[in-house]
């Protein structure tokens, strides 16, 4: 029992690393700043915000150096990575020392690879110890992180500084602070034990517990973080934050509740666990001698069909050369190029958006914004898992789903630059694009196999510096040539030495062009789904007749 109690401490270090660990998202928070003391464009300003999301396509590292190192080791190195990206920038900031352009290009780079290590070193943890319950652990602690920025800007409010630097200071400081607190339930992590019924059936419970206190503290987040103007506010506000953080420690106590709280409250929430937990070995080999009749059949109707080269089995283990031969790779591939990471390069140009449509004073609280509802877009990312007993729906369903509220957003924003359609705008973008950030890791898993996660999720996610370069690139263009058309005119604004763009053109055709490239990646999506629906279905067939055979000889 005292293993059982330990993981659950563990996820909860996994959530306290999360929440503070979505260092990248401020980044619109101090760039202005950053931009002017380097006095450098809106071009180079953007390979700046490229440089943190470039770091992900070394994420891979990570995976190497769990091979050689203990898990621990992995989380501090990751933590000191983003202590010295992140601290050199708050130096320069602050004049105490000058840095040419290529050199915070790299400590950008550096910052950007510690996030890929902490959330691998979080994909881990939820690894070994939910097995069972993978989606749940997966979608829950994924969530935290995008609560990051708003945690952030309420620290910052509550030390009440008025630099943007602040950002930087505390990105360094609270991901190594939340990395040796988690680091007593990690090093005590106790061996996995198999699960008895009882056992996986309390699990679902205290999901549904975890879950609860989550929704409590985005709703915390979102609706009192507009009203920390004053610093002692913020204090206060910022103390109650913490303590929803540290209220899931209680879980771990409810392991031991009397049986009686399961029989009556766990009955009218019943979960299976996850709907779309990939089988073992051992009950494949049961699924193939129960449905013989019926793979055959599936085989020559479907994957001999109209659709070619499709998947026909979830969980099937892949290579990277395999990945990459495989059609519904690329269709999933282009989804998240052009929606997730659309959205993720949205909140990096969205200290120079609000500031060109003369809503700069907003910026933190959009920021907040698109934190707090990417925050709950990848809750809602484990509802496919929840409702799978009473409403079954396809994960690459949801997936395409999740995208339409994105070209929504952006046409839009191109047709209205009051401040009502910015903060609507930015939350369908934030709700989107974290749902597809969470979701992203179950369905690489299950379309895939959850063995070869590791490697393809990491090849998955290149799309994201990509995309950040194309996208970032596109509205820095489309940014400084207003600035240079503008000349002296009302339209243009001198800061510091450096030429700012005023007014909604600044980014009218940026917002034009990202709501075209996202109806693409809404249709690849739905292609996706129509072609890997079959492979759901029938799952979802083998588990219920698996199930219901399993039931008989009991």
């Amino acid at each position: 029992m005292a293993g059982q109690s330990r993981k659950w401490m563990i996820l909860v270090a996994a959530i306290w690393i999360q929440a503070f660990t979505g260092t990248n998202f401020d980044f619109s928070a101090y760039s202005s700043n950053l931009k002017s003391v380097l006095g450098i464009s809106q071009v180079q300003l953007n390979y700046l915000a490229t440089a943190s999301d470039l770091g992900k396509i070394f994420g891979w590292s990570s995976g190497l150096a769990l091979l050689y190192l203990p898990l621990w080791s992995v989380l501090i190195l990751a933590a000191f990575m983003g202590f010295i990206g992140y601290g050199f920038q708050w130096l320069l900031l602050q004049n105490l020392i000058s840095l040419p352009h290529f050199i915070v290009f790299l400590l950008c780079l550096l910052s950007g690879c510690s996030i890929s290590w902490f959330n691998t070193v979080c994909f881990v943890l939820c690894n070994q110890n939910f097995p069972t319950s993978r989606a749940l652990a997966l979608s829950l602690t994924i969530s935290y992180n995008g609560l990051s920025p708003a945690i952030y800007n309420l620290a910052a409010d509550a030390i009440s500084s008025p630099e943007s630097s602040i950002y930087l200071i505390l990105n360094a400081l609270f991901p190594l602070i939340t990395c040796f607190s988690a680091l007593v339930p990690i090093l005590r992590q106790h061996p996995l034990q198999t699960l008895p019924q009882d056992a996986v059936r309390r699990d679902s419970f205290l999901f549904i517990i975890l879950n609860i206190i989550a929704v409590f503290t985005g709703m915390y987040l979102l609706l009192l973080n507009s009203v920390t103007a004053i610093s002692s506010t913020a204090r206060i506000i910022f103390g109650g934050a913490l303590f929803f953080l540290v209220l899931p420690l209680c879980i771990p106590g409810i392991v031991y509740a009397r049986s009686w709280a399961l029989e009556n409250i766990h009955a009218s929430f019943r979960l299976q666990g996850s709907g779309f937990n990939l089988v073992d070995v051992d009950d494949l080999e049961l699924h193939k001698e129960l449905l013989i009749g019926r793979e055959e059949y599936y085989y020559k109707n479907i994957v001999n069909g109209t659709m070619k080269n499709q998947l026909s089995v979830l969980g099937e283990e892949h290579s990277a050369r395999d990945l990459l031969s495989r059609l519904d790779f690329w269709l999933y591939y282009v989804a998240y190029f052009c929606g997730g990471t659309i959205g993720l390069v949205y909140s990096n140009n969205l200290g120079q958006i609000s500031q060109s449509l003369g809503f700069a004073s907003k910026t933190t609280e959009l920021l907040t914004l698109y934190s707090s509802c990417s925050f709950f877009g990848r809750l809602l990312s484990a509802a496919p898992d929840f409702l799978c007993v009473k409403l079954y729906f396809a994960r690459t369903g949801w997936l395409a789903i999740a995208l339409l509220p994105t070209p929504v957003a952006f046409f839009l924003l191109t047709v209205s630059s009051s401040e009502r359609a910015l903060e609507v705008g930015t939350a369908l973008i934030g709700f989107s694009s974290g749902f597809i950030f969470a979701a992203a890791v179950s369905i690489t898993s299950e379309l895939f196999g959850p063995n070869s996660m590791g490697i393809n999720h990491n090849i998955l996610i290149t799309n994201i510096p990509i995309g950040s370069l194309a996208y970032g690139l596109l509205a820095a263009i489309v940014y400084d040539s207003n600035v240079k058309s503008s000349g002296l005119s009302t339209n243009m604004e001198i800061v510091d030495g450096v030429s700012i763009c005023m007014g909604r053109q600044c980014y009218l055709q940026t917002f034009l062009w990202w709501g075209v490239i996202s109806l693409f990646g809404l249709l690849s999506s739905g292609i996706l789904f129509v072609r890997t629906k079959p492979a759901y279905d029938r799952f979802e067939e083998n588990r219920i007749l698996t199930s219901d055979t399993v039931y008989l000889m009991m």
